[in-house]
């Protein structure tokens, strides 16, 4: 015969055959610096978070049995467990970044609460629903799995869901068994770690070299404010606007200053060449006022390309801005003649003064109209669900040379196992011999006395 001690708060022996019974702001600085992209990782404008979140552990069911008088088999009463309280991320459009998450990382929610007497349910634990931002790649951060793409208000994803209530002794009567005492534990609510991630979601993106006049373009063509002045890195957030045209409108994103290396993360590099990604039109805004824009624009449309090859797949504007400017004004006719060479279409205006500001929004109209059906999920995007068997299990050795079972299933079934109870500790046995686990050991060469561990439950091998 062999048997287990659970080493709890007291001791106990069982027997019976096999084991186990029982982002900071910074000031932009008036002249560029090269160590500008690390100065610059605590922006303002937050588009990535982790955060842990932890759901309610079902509450525990009831061993109980109907006390009254005038009634003396009353028999088991113990009522079920509520449920614990599940953590849901919803894509809101009252919230624009993931700022939120810089001073709350942990979010968890209540157990449900314990069964009662005369077969009463424990109260069901209140959910905890979490506002992020529509655009927002929800991902598990251990082994980086595509949980949700949030792309539309209202949109929303469970992160951790609650553990359901154990079962009270009334569950488990039988015909053979009357009188049982076997009841169970809450289940234990799931943790985890998530990453966020935040793609804007614009229908056109302006995207040029520090400087080319991205934000004043943005200001006169739509309801934003950003922060403009005449030196490099004045953006150092996205900022979006809407543009209005008759009864027709769409969102524009005025993307930070893009430099050679953006795509390895120099610069302000990563933190915005994925906002691109959404968009349906780019317009690529060259500098008049450079000394080269055709070189400017050569090493842009690379570094879009090398981040992500389908970028320049995208319908794009090309405009000659500051044709205000003399320089500008010089440049344009070997500009325009190069650009329509390659097939792109070219432009120039002047931001500042608002030259042809207004013909360059009737072509983005007119490109809009022309696009098919907009999809701004990523394609294929699966809503998460565990891929694991659950039933799946190892074997390992600890240091004091005992064994320690690992497994989804079989830990949550010890942690739900009322070990005091005799009942419940025999039936947690027949799980251990059904998952396989008993000839596992067996195999590995368990002896009496060996300790074995499941979670934070500590158990002795006896004959």
């Amino acid at each position: 015969m062999r048997f287990f001690s659970v080493f709890l708060l007291y001791e106990l022996r069982f027997s019976g055959r096999g084991i186990l019974i029982l982002h900071i702001p910074c000031s932009p600085q008036p002249q560029f610096d090269a160590s500008l992209a690390t100065r610059y990782t605590g922006r303002m404008f937050f588009d990535e978070a982790k955060i842990h979140v932890k759901s309610g552990d079902g509450g525990s069911g009831m061993s109980h049995f109907r006390r009254e008088k005038y009634v003396p088999r009353g028999g088991p009463d113990g009522g079920d467990g509520g449920k614990g309280g599940d953590i849901t991320l919803v894509a809101s459009i009252h919230v624009n970044t993931l700022a939120a998450f810089s001073r709350q990382h942990q979010f968890s929610s209540e157990d449900g609460k314990k069964g009662g007497t005369n077969n009463k349910t424990g109260a069901t634990a209140a959910d905890i629903r979490i506002d992020v931002p529509i655009g927002t790649i929800v991902r598990d951060a251990k082994d980086g799995i595509l949980m949700a793409d949030l792309t539309k208000e209202g949109q929303e994803i469970v992160v951790a869901r609650g553990g359901r209530g154990g079962r009270g002794n009334a569950r488990f009567v039988t015909s053979i068994n009357q009188a049982t005492k076997m009841a169970e534990k809450g289940e234990p609510g799931e943790e985890r770690d998530i990453s966020l991630e935040l793609k804007l979601i614009a229908d056109v993106g302006i995207v040029g070299v520090p400087n080319a006049g991205k934000s004043t373009l943005l200001s006169v063509i739509s309801n934003a404010t950003p922060k403009i002045a005449a030196y490099p890195f004045t953006t150092l957030e996205p900022n979006l606007g809407v543009v209005w045209m008759d009864d027709s409108d769409f969102v524009a994103a005025d993307i930070p200053g893009l430099v050679e290396g953006a795509h390895l993360g120099i610069g302000l590099g990563h933190s915005f060449l994925r906002h691109i990604q959404r968009t349906r039109v780019l317009i690529h805004l060259l500098d008049g006022g450079g000394q080269s824009p055709l070189a400017d624009f050569n090493q842009i449309n690379a570094e879009l390309a090398l981040f992500d090859e389908h970028l320049l797949d995208k319908p794009m504007l090309v405009v000659l801005n500051k044709m205000d400017l003399p320089d500008a004004q010089e440049h344009w006719p070997r500009v325009k003649r190069e650009l329509e060479a390659r097939g792109y279409t070219a432009l120039s205006m002047s931001a500042a003064t608002q030259q042809n500001t207004r013909s360059l929004v009737q072509q983005i109209f007119q490109i809009l109209s022309e696009l098919p059906p907009v999809n701004h999920s990523i394609e294929g995007t699966p809503q998460y669900t565990l891929g694991e068997d659950k039933d799946a299990f190892a074997v390992s050795r600890e240091d004091d040379g005992g064994f320690r079972i690992s497994g989804e299933r079989i830990e949550r079934a010890a942690k739900m196992t009322y070990w005091d109870i005799e009942e419940s500790a025999h039936r947690f046995q027949k799980i251990l011999e059904a998952l396989g686990i008993t000839k596992a050991l067996e195999a590995e060469g368990i002896v009496e006395g060996d300790m074995v561990y499941i979670g934070d439950t500590a158990l002795e091998w006896g004959e």
